[in-house]
């Protein structure tokens, strides 16, 4: 049982990073567009104020964040693929219908029931709890939705992909159009069950920020914590948006004019040359992106094993300028929130731990995102922000994260980026003919006692039924460079060619007929 749960989490946490792996390059384009459209960057290089440049940054910016604002899509058709066991690509456009039935049966149970909400003109739809997904608005579940959606489907698709019926519509509702039909209802009735499920949910944590605004740093503390502990559930909008544009984040009177929310007072105040109130330290939910996740970066960097640092950081650095230019953390976000939980829980604490620190100090600066709040804490000056304070208390930020992060890989051995090796197949290895790969079957066992066949990168997985009857030797008699056993868990490293060597072993199996 043991073993079987440490698969199904490794399959997980493998499955995961599929949809993630082209994030980096859509990272470093969204960086690029926010600094082309940025107007402290403007200021200081004329060049970035002539038309086309301008335009061709806010293509790039755009066009990237409407990459990064469908992860819950990327998430439900990736996992589908990647955990699919076979004929992986009618996984993933069944999951992609899917997702868009679930989304539909949410608009129009909503529709029906009276309870679309309309979007503010200043918060959209976040106070609502509700989002718009593909042009579709419906119940804000965030990434959760996709990623429950995309393991239903890979799991209903591998249990239903061989079904055929009889009869004049036989033709039709078997195989995958089979699994389809199965995957139309469910999604449907998820969608249709999320209107009544997640609203509660989502008023018991918007029930909370009463308790936040009346504890003091305690509240201070839970406040960052929660804002970045449930960013997978979408959940986060509920906890920020209360304190950033209601009263619960104070409010300013001038004249016969009363602002309210910490978002809007603030900029009243800079506007006015007023000074700034306390009510800004709603606003320090920036710090971290700004800051932290520099720290983040450099520990899995740090961690990664010594041949693969460099490749991890051509991965990770681009994320982490994405979070501090452009306050969009997602990509780095889902590559250890789901496979290191342990990290996830120290980030949001550190968050929450600064948010205080912030307080301590009397720091009432900008903290929206690097270059954006350096130059409008130049403009509002020392005595008004304290910003030396802000920056000190940022570059500690990053230590403490880089130093958490680090001692909890390293004694835990934790799975973020790099750490995994990946051995290169030897040059001399030739491909495996159909006499090898019955050797390769019988060597795990037999057909009866193999289980489960999946590959990654560079090798091949196999789940066995009695991990007694794996001869390892004769597996490391093969084409390959290495073998891995624990319990009934077999990874066989074929390089490159793993991909190949799994699709000629479950042709043999006789395991792909749909």
């Amino acid at each position: 049982m043991k073993h079987r749960f440490t698969a199904a989490l490794e399959r997980f946490s493998r499955a995961m990073l599929a949809p993630l792996t082209y994030l980096s390059a859509a990272g470093l384009l969204l960086a690029a567009g926010a600094l082309l459209t940025s107007t402290a960057m403007s200021g200081a290089l004329p060049l970035l104020q002539w038309g086309p440049v301008r335009l061709m940054g806010r293509i790039l910016y755009k066009c990237l964040s409407a990459v990064i604002s469908n992860l819950s899509v990327l998430f439900c058709t990736g996992l589908a693929a990647s955990l699919a066991k076979q004929e992986k690509h009618q996984a993933a456009f069944i999951a992609l219908m899917s997702y868009f039935i679930y989304l539909t049966a949410g608009n129009v149970t909503l529709a029906e029931l009276g309870l679309l909400a309309q979007p503010d003109g200043l918060t959209g739809l976040y106070g609502a709890g509700q989002t718009s997904v593909l042009g579709i608005q419906t119940v804000d579940t965030g990434v959760f939705g996709g990623v429950l959606l995309g393991l239903l489907t890979a799991h209903v698709y591998d249990h239903t992909c061989k079904k055929a019926h009889r009869g004049i519509l036989g033709g039709v509702f078997s195989g995958e159009r089979w699994s389809f039909t199965c995957m139309a209802a469910l999604a449907a009735v998820l969608g249709f069950g999320a209107c009544f499920v997640w609203p509660p949910v989502q008023k018991a944590i918007a029930a909370l920020t009463g308790f936040l605004a009346a504890s003091g740093n305690i509240g201070l503390f839970l406040y960052g914590f929660l804002e970045r502990l449930l960013i997978p559930t979408g959940l986060h909008h509920l906890v920020y948006m209360p304190f950033q544009f209601s009263q619960l984040g104070g409010q300013l009177t001038v004249g016969s004019v009363t602002y309210t929310g910490a978002y809007v007072v603030m900029m009243t105040e800079y506007n006015l040359d007023l000074p700034f109130s306390d009510g800004i330290v709603w606003m320090y939910t920036g710090f971290t992106k700004t800051f932290g996740y520099f720290g983040i970066a450099a520990a899995f960097i740090f961690c990664a094993r010594r041949g693969s640092r460099r490749k991890t950081a051509a991965q990770l650095l681009p994320l982490a300028f994405t979070a501090s230019l452009a306050s969009i953390t997602e990509p780095l976000d889902f590559l250890f929130c789901f496979s290191a939980p342990v990290l996830w829980l120290a980030h949001a604490a550190i968050s929450g731990a600064f948010i205080v620190l912030l307080h301590l100090c009397h720091v009432t600066a900008f903290t929206s995102n690097l270059l954006g709040s350096l130059a409008m804490n130049l403009s509002a000056g020392v005595a008004r922000t304290h910003y030396p304070m802000l920056y000190l208390l940022g570059l500690a930020q990053i230590a403490v994260y880089f130093v958490v992060f680090t001692a909890l890989i390293k004694a835990l051995d934790l799975p973020t980026p790099g750490r995994r090796p990946e051995e290169p197949v030897r040059p001399e290895a030739a491909p495996l003919d159909d006499a090898g790969v019955e050797k390769l079957i019988a060597a795990l066992g037999g057909r009866e006692n193999i289980c489960t066949v999946d590959n990654c990168f560079t090798r091949l997985r196999v789940t066995v039924q009695d991990a007694a009857f794996v001869r390892e030797q004769a597996l490391r008699e093969l084409p390959c460079s290495g073998v891995v056993q624990n319990g009934c868990n077999v990874q066989i490293v074929f390089g490159i060619r793993a991909p190949q060597v799994r699709q000629a072993v479950e042709q043999r199996l006789d395991r792909v007929v749909c």
